[in-house]
């Protein structure tokens, strides 16, 4: 499938709601057209999906038969890398080889939960007590059954759609989940080929249900839906909290939500400063800070402040950004004009509070939704800049004294999704990582993950957790079962 062909594909896709232009964030040119599909296409999708669960031909095969075709998919995803890599790059603006970089991970958690598929036991012993009903003594042979909840929806974000995609359908499948899925508004596109290679793979025809269109419209009947037993959330704080609110309103159904941060950067006076140093400024400034886990708040000690302000700035200053076609070009631009908007208005009112601008500050004069990455101080612990999250290529660098201090101004949010300490001192490190309120804590190293470890935050940064165990486990139901022996 050519990027033409999806293009093609997306716009003559059925709907009934209004027509939503997809915009090339690099040109702010219109690249394609699509109708909202509204709520109809959502009952259309349950109605499959419910269909094909009650049907048995997905969450009756044997675990070892789904984790085939899983691993099918893996290799097409592979095998498609440069497709999904340009259409996401094209769609998002991300440059193309940060795009490539991703698909081979988005593989790889496919291949994952296919291990899984044939793994998933529940415990058994025997009960004996004395008591109940007739009073008598009584020995039980008790055990727990690991079922998928039934239909899901799948609700994903503009910042990373294959990878954010695989992340919830990986697990979802191989739980035995059926799915109605939608991607953003922003970049639906890679979200069909996804489509076609799971066909491909033999993921049988209801199974998985694609929906395009707004999150207040697909998104909102999504949540509400009574044939939903649960919905799988990526995006901001906000949305999160207006989905727990159409779910409880509703039937009760259980919700996973993967949210906002705010995440700190302690950088000690004893560290490897000049690594700490890039890390910080890649951990903010890479994909222009369109990140959940993006170090938006760095803390250096005062004897390093200096030089941590000056080194973040100058990387600030040097960094090319662009279109993913201009040679040499680090961080795309910004998804929309919506969001550059939400980003400079911090920004200008981080002007109009007195902060000071050390590099960056201002939006760049060409076409594009691009936004100088850009280093504030004198930045206050009660603004909105050092509380709320940006999403953009912004950091506010304070400095501290001591572990007492630099804790609190860490912890000092509503957010907890991810945390990182820059320190030499093994003890003081682990010390940190018990201390910090992030569901998420790197030591010495940041942004990292891997499959096999669970991610998921505190506080108003989520509900539950994905990856590792912990993600398929949220796919599924513990029954408990009692025999009389």
């Amino acid at each position: 499938m050519t990027v033409q062909s999806v293009l093609d594909e997306i716009a003559s896709r059925p709907g009934a709601g209004d027509i939503i232009p997809i915009i090339n964030p690099a040109t702010e040119e219109v690249i394609a057209e699509f109708r909202d599909g509204g709520a109809a296409a959502v009952d259309t999708a349950v109605t499959r999906a419910r269909a094909s669960f009650t049907s048995g031909v997905w969450s009756g095969l044997p675990g070892s038969e789904r984790a085939k075709v899983l691993w099918r998919v893996a290799d097409l995803i592979d095998q498609h890398a440069d497709e999904l890599a340009q259409i996401d790059s094209l769609n998002t603006g991300m440059p193309y080889f940060q795009a490539s970089m991703i698909m081979s991970t988005c593989a790889e958690s496919f291949r994952y939960y296919a291990g899984w598929c044939t793994k998933l036991n529940g415990i058994a012993h025997d009960v004996q007590q004395t008591g109940g009903i007739t009073g008598a003594f009584t020995t039980m042979h008790a055990y727990t059954l690991k079922e998928p909840y039934g239909v899901v929806g799948l609700i994903f974000p503009w910042n990373g759609p294959v990878f954010n995609a695989c992340t919830k359908l990986a697990p979802a499948l191989a739980a035995g989940c059926s799915c109605v899925v939608k991607p953003a508004e922003e970049t639906p596109l890679s979200a069909l080929l996804l489509e076609r290679i799971l066909a491909e793979a033999g993921v049988p025809d209801g199974v998985v249900n694609l929906v395009t269109g707004y999150g207040h419209t697909v998104g909102a009947a999504i949540t509400a839906h009574p044939g939903v037993d649960k919905v799988a959330f990526t995006g901001s704080t906000a949305v999160g909290k207006q989905i727990v609110q159409a779910a409880g309103g509703g039937n009760l159904k259980r919700v996973a939500l993967e949210l906002g941060g705010k995440s700190p950067v302690l950088i000690y006076d004893d560290a490897d400063v000049d690594t700490a140093i890039t890390m910080a400024a890649m951990g903010i400034f890479i994909h222009s800070g369109q990140g959940c886990i993006s170090g938006s708040r760095i803390f250096a000690q005062r004897n390093v402040y200096e030089k941590v302000v000056e080194g973040v700035a100058n990387i600030a200053n040097s960094v090319k950004l662009g279109a993913p076609a201009e040679e040499g070009v680090l961080i795309g631009p910004i998804i929309s004009a919506k969001q550059l908007d939400q980003v400079m208005g911090f920004i200008d009112e981080g002007h109009r509070d007195g902060v000071e601008v050390v590099a960056g500050g201002k939006r760049l004069d060409r076409s594009g939704f691009f936004v100088h990455p850009t280093v504030l101080t004198d930045v206050a612990p009660t603004a909105r800049l050092y509380q709320q999250e940006i999403f953009g290529p912004v950091v506010a660098i304070l400095p501290f004294d001591d572990d007492d201090e630099v804790v609190a101004l860490a912890n000092d949010s509503e957010y907890g999704l991810a945390a990182t300490a820059w320190t030499k001192d093994i003890g003081r490190a682990h010390r940190l990582a018990k201390r910090l309120d992030a569901g998420t804590v790197t030591l010495n190293c940041q942004m990292v993950f891997d499959h096999s470890m669970p991610f998921g935050g505190y506080k108003q940064s989520g509900w539950g957790h994905e990856w590792g165990r912990d993600g398929i486990e949220s796919f599924l139901k513990t029954k408990t079962v009692y025999a009389q022996l």
